[in-house]
C-alpha cells in the first residue's frame, strides 16, 4: 500500500510513504543544493519521534517549509494506517 500527502505546487512538496523493511529517504527538491540536508533532518527527525524505522519515504519538494514537510509527513503516514501518527 501506497499514501501520499501535499501538491506539487510552489512552497510545498509531495510526500509518499510505504512500508517496507529498513528505512530509506529520497529527496528531491529544486532547492536541494541549498537545503537538501535540512529537509533530511526534518524526515529524520519526524521519523524518529515517532518510532519509525522501517518505511520508504519520496519527498518531492517544491521549496516546502520545514513545518509543511513535517505536516505532509504526518499526514501521509496516517494515511498509510500508521495509529500512532
Amino acid at each position: 500500500m501506497v499514501a501520499s500527502a501535499g501538491t506539487m505546487e510552489s512552497n510545498d512538496c509531495l510526500v509518499t510513504v510505504r512500508k517496507q523493511k529498513g528505512l530509506t529517504i529520497k529527496i528531491e527538491s529544486v532547492v536541494y543544493a541549498q537545503f537538501g540536508k535540512q529537509i533530511r533532518r526534518v524526515i529524520e527527525e519526524t521519523l524518529r519521534a515517532k518510532g519509525i524505522e522501517d518505511l520508504y519515504v519520496l519527498v518531492e519538494d517544491k521549496g516546502a517549509l520545514d513545518y509543511t514537510i513535517r505536516a505532509r509527513l504526518h499526514t501521509a503516514i496516517e494515511r498509510l494506517g500508521e495509529t500512532d501518527a
